[in-house]
């Protein structure tokens, strides 16, 4: 037998699967080759997985084991500070107002216009890195700070850079369609993000999924549909920035067009949830965006399942999964087990990961948290606090108490 971690002697392990949670007190985990090898009661899997005979083992007495999160929307590739900005927001300055005034997105822009391809490498390092300890193994990460085609390709490059050496699993996403330069008049822009930006972004592999900031006074439901089509054309799944500040067809569009995601919809109705329901379109809800615009939350009720995120980003400054789940549930009031699901599978299907990541299940990734919290309830019931205590990620131990 080749050299295996196990994780043993654990209060709780919890499987997301099914639609549920399921949790096996006393339990233990073995990966071998990055991969789940076997779950289930401690004695159990000890006596294939002998802890003597581990390369690694890890006791988590006492402690909850439960997949890595999964965190299927952030900005975390960009420059600059924008926290006046922050300041400015408690004076009640609104999001829309700093944005005509040249703050927001366009003032991130012109801070990564001038930083290099390492530094912000060096940058996403650094936020990965807080991520893990906070127990994300997979993030997805957006492009979408450049707007021109050397600076998106910058931008997703850097990403390439930073997750090569990287313990996390990192997903890249292009969104040229994030906001509209200066000076330029939008259908042009448009045109200018389908003919040049994407065949660059393609033509090196860049990019899995290709997304677009449906909203208004950005780009609307039919220019939103051009980009996406003329990304999925060119092999990139497409995503939508849908419903965040009014109703503008974003989700009709994600359901139209299959796409991955649907993300934000706190303006979505009832016949949006159905047709991305009937599409098998994710919702993916961001409680941490609302904390941070001091808007109502979205209603989870209002969808089947729903994956949470962190929406890291200038605008809304939390690389914590916890913190979203913290929301998710104080917030939104999903049910512990509601939320730890929208933070693993569900987050996961979101990203159109059917290997398991985010299960725990045989033959899944071998991506875990060890918490310090004898059940998962108390992760989201303690909140402001962190407790991750060890992560594993494809079975290697990359964060130790």
């Amino acid at each position: 037998m080749t050299g295996y971690t196990v994780v043993h002697d654990a209060a709780q392990l919890v499987y997301t699967r099914n639609e549920t949670v399921k949790t096996v007190p006393d339990a233990a985990l073995a990966v071998r080759d990055g991969t789940v090898v076997a779950s289930g009661p401690s004695d159990e899997v000890t006596r294939e997985y002998p802890v003597d005979g581990a390369a690694v083992s890890v006791d988590a007495s006492g402690k909850t084991v439960l997949p890595g999160f999964v965190d299927s929307h952030t900005h975390a590739v960009f420059a600059g500070d924008r926290s006046d900005e922050f300041a400015a927001k408690l004076q009640g300055k609104r999001y829309q107002e700093i944005l005509d005034e040249g703050g927001g997105i366009l003032r991130t822009v012109e801070a990564v216009r001038d930083t290099s391809r390492e530094e912000l490498a060096d940058l996403l390092r650094g936020r990965l890195d807080a991520m893990l300890a906070h127990g994300t193994t997979t993030a997805e990460v957006k492009s979408g700070y450049g707007l021109d085609v050397d600076t998106e390709r910058k931008l997703l490059r850097a990403v390439r850079d930073a997750a090569e050496d990287h313990p996390m699993t990192v997903v890249p996403t292009f969104l040229g369609a994030h906001a509209v330069p200066e000076g330029w008049e939008t259908d042009a822009y448009v045109d200018h993000v389908v003919d040049e930006q994407l065949p660059a972004v393609v033509g090196e592999g860049l990019a899995e999924f290709c997304d677009v900031f449906c909203e208004a006074g950005v780009f609307s439901a039919a220019q939103s549909r051009r980009v996406l089509e003329a990304g999925a054309e060119a092999g990139l799944t497409p995503k939508v920035h849908a419903e965040e500040f009014e109703h503008t067809g974003g989700a009709r569009l994600a359901a139209d067009l299959g796409a991955a995601s649907a993300d934000h919809l706190l303006q979505a109705t009832d016949a949006d949830a159905a047709a991305m329901d009937d599409a098998g379109v994710t919702p993916v809800l961001l409680p941490g965006t609302a904390f941070t615009l001091d808007t109502d939350y979205a209603d989870p009720d209002r969808f089947g399942e729903v994956a949470i995120a962190t929406d890291f980003n200038p605008n809304c400054h939390s690389l914590s999964m916890e913190f979203a789940l913290d929301l998710a549930c104080h917030g939104m009031r999903m049910a512990p087990g509601d939320g730890i699901r929208a933070a693993t599978a569900v987050a996961a299907e979101a990203l159109n990961r059917t290997d398991g990541t985010g299960t725990l299940r045989e033959g899944a990734p071998g991506d875990a948290i060890v918490a310090d919290a004898s059940s998962y309830e108390h992760i989201p019931y303690s909140f402001g606090v962190s407790t991750v205590d060890t992560v594993i990620a494809g079975g290697e131990v990359v964060v130790d108490g």
